[in-house]
């Protein structure tokens, strides 16, 4: 992780004032003084904070080269960026300063305004905040600086994780529409197309507006969504875990460390789907903060609470929520009373595909410069077709439309009544529920109809499945004698509407004209379907017969 800065105009910097600077920042902060060695006898990489008697001016390298033209620069800055050659993380080398002259090196050990300043962390031990951190302590040390660190206890932290994850199934993935499923031996590629729609001014000002007038926190109502959105793609699953991401720096005593602080915690959220979504978002901010609390115990530790488990499946599904401001090219640093200007770099990044380690993860971005939102799905193509993950997209986008856009009422609206289903599938149910026909009679019943056919054609076979089949005359008769049966026990009148959970049979055929014939109104039920969407439906309908087989 590079950064890449010269000086301004007329000003100065000692390179001895420098080097001391930088070795008081290397004993400050023990990420600089860390060295990361793989254990083959346990099969895991162990961390070592090298003590003070063995943190030496050694433990970071001070490297001087020339250029005299802008191609030879640009080579320099490429090794910096692509080479890892240039630390050790066995001996704890994790960071780097690199001068390089104009020409030549300077004989009084000056930089001038012509002269180019690198500092390269390795990513393992340095996050995107450190920078600033790194910068401000640069400049005063510079001049002088203190330092005092603090410990954080683990053990309550072990505790609430170990009961967080209690009873949770955690070797069983969460079944979304995979287009194939990966085998234990299957190798992963990490391969995942990514892609990104924004919310647009009206959607995120809707967003936050609830998110203002409830009092709740961006991220909160972003996971809240994601939630929901995960219930109604698994099918109804109510006890969801994820893996979210967090830089950890919300503790004060952390906001003044360098070091790598991200860690991956679980989310677990138990939802009920009578739900309403305000006591869901609810439910959630008090998960997440309750979470938030404990996000310093490293994932290593909670995967050691659980040691017949693997690979637990919360670490394919993740969530990410960042809020950011755009940084100008032309940033300018101090260091003592000398001005630095940085210089931008570029990766080169394929915006189409990109390597990600998790199977599904959601990212949303807060621009707060346009006070927008950006919202990135990644699938992992080894489970999922592109065309699948833009369906996803799609859906997750209608999920945010439907939470936000009528917001009164939305708000108590239950979960399980927000709907997957996108406007053109809903056109297209509609008309395949467009069932009527004109039939050339003055019959106009089904069963009216059904009749007619039993005298015309009574011993032809009406209905067949696998080995078994019943002629016209037979499946009148057990008609008859079902429909007679809810006529004289259950009163049923003209109109009424019955439901029925029957499996695909030829009982299901006797059911359906027996419901026609009696004058009810035939409502299908699936067996498959979650219990709560059965009972929900049967409530709508306000149907009080059930027949089942």
């Amino acid at each position: 992780m590079p950064s890449i800065y010269h000086l301004s105009s007329n000003n100065t910097l000692s390179v001895k004032q420098l080097q001391d600077a930088l070795h008081q920042i290397i004993n400050k902060h023990e990420s600089l003084h860390t060295s990361l060695i793989y254990d083959s006898n346990k099969n895991i990489l162990m961390q070592r904070v090298l003590i003070q008697q063995g943190i030496n001016h050694d433990m970071f390298t001070i490297t001087e080269s020339t250029y005299e033209t802008q191609k030879q620069l640009n080579a320099i800055i490429e090794n910096e960026k692509y080479n890892p050659q240039l630390f050790d993380l066995a001996q704890g080398l994790v960071f780097r300063c690199h001068i390089i002259y104009y020409e030549q090196i300077s004989s009084n050990h000056i930089l001038s305004d012509k002269d180019i300043l690198i500092f390269n962390f390795h990513h393992a031990f340095f996050d995107y905040p450190s920078m600033n951190i790194f910068l401000h302590d640069l400049d005063q040390a510079y001049k002088t600086d203190a330092v005092i660190e603090q410990q954080m206890s683990m053990t309550g932290a072990s505790m609430f994780w170990l009961d967080t994850l209690y009873d949770y199934h955690l070797d069983q993935s969460l079944s979304l529409p995979y287009d194939r499923h990966r085998l234990m031996n299957d190798h992963r590629t990490n391969r995942a197309p990514s892609i990104s729609f924004d919310f647009g001014q009206d959607l995120s000002h809707q967003f936050l507006t609830y998110a203002s007038s409830n009092n709740i926190k961006h991220k909160h109502l972003a996971l809240a969504t994601y939630f929901i959105f995960l219930f109604k793609l698994t099918n109804g699953e109510k006890d969801l875990c994820i893996a979210m991401n967090m830089n950890n720096r919300y503790r004060d005593e952390l906001k003044s460390m360098i070091g790598l602080f991200e860690n991956i915690i679980p989310l677990r959220c138990q939802l009920d789907p009578h739900w309403s979504f305000q006591y869901l978002l609810d439910y959630v901010r008090e998960m997440t903060t309750n979470s938030m609390k404990y996000s310093y115990f490293p994932l290593q530790h909670i995967l050691n609470q659980h040691p017949s488990v693997s690979q637990p499946a919360y670490l394919d599904i993740s969530f990410e929520f960042l809020s950011s401001m755009i940084r100008t090219d032309n940033k300018r640093i101090m260091i003592g009373d000398s001005q630095l200007s940085s210089i931008p770099i570029t990766m080169n990044i394929n915006d189409n595909e990109i390597t990600n380690k998790y199977d599904f993860s959601l990212l949303i971005q807060h621009d707060l410069n346009l006070n927008e939102f950006l919202c990135t799905i990644n699938a992992s193509l080894d489970l999922f077709n592109v065309e699948t993950i833009d369906k996803i997209s799609q859906r997750f986008r209608s999920i945010l439309k439907q939470s936000f856009t009528s917001v009164n009422d939305q708000t108590n609206k239950s979960i399980y009544g927000i709907s997957l289903t996108l406007p053109d599938e809903r056109l297209l149910m509609q008309s395949l529920n467009n069932t009527q026909v004109s039939i050339p009679s003055p019959v106009t019943c089904i069963h009216h109809e059904f009749v007619c056919q039993v005298m015309k054609h009574s011993q032809k076979l009406a209905v067949e499945l696998d080995e078994q089949s019943l002629t016209y005359a037979e499946l009148l008769h057990y008609v008859q004698v079902l429909s007679l049966h809810l006529i004289n026990k259950y009163v049923i009148v003209p109109g009424e509407i019955i439901c029925q959970c029957v499996e695909r049979s030829l009982s299901m055929v006797i059911g359906i004209m027996a419901i026609e014939m009696s004058g009810g109104v035939y409502c299908p039920l699936s067996s498959r379907d979650p219990q709560y969407h059965v009972h929900a439906l049967i409530q709508r309908t306000e149907s009080r017969l059930v027949l089942v087989h």
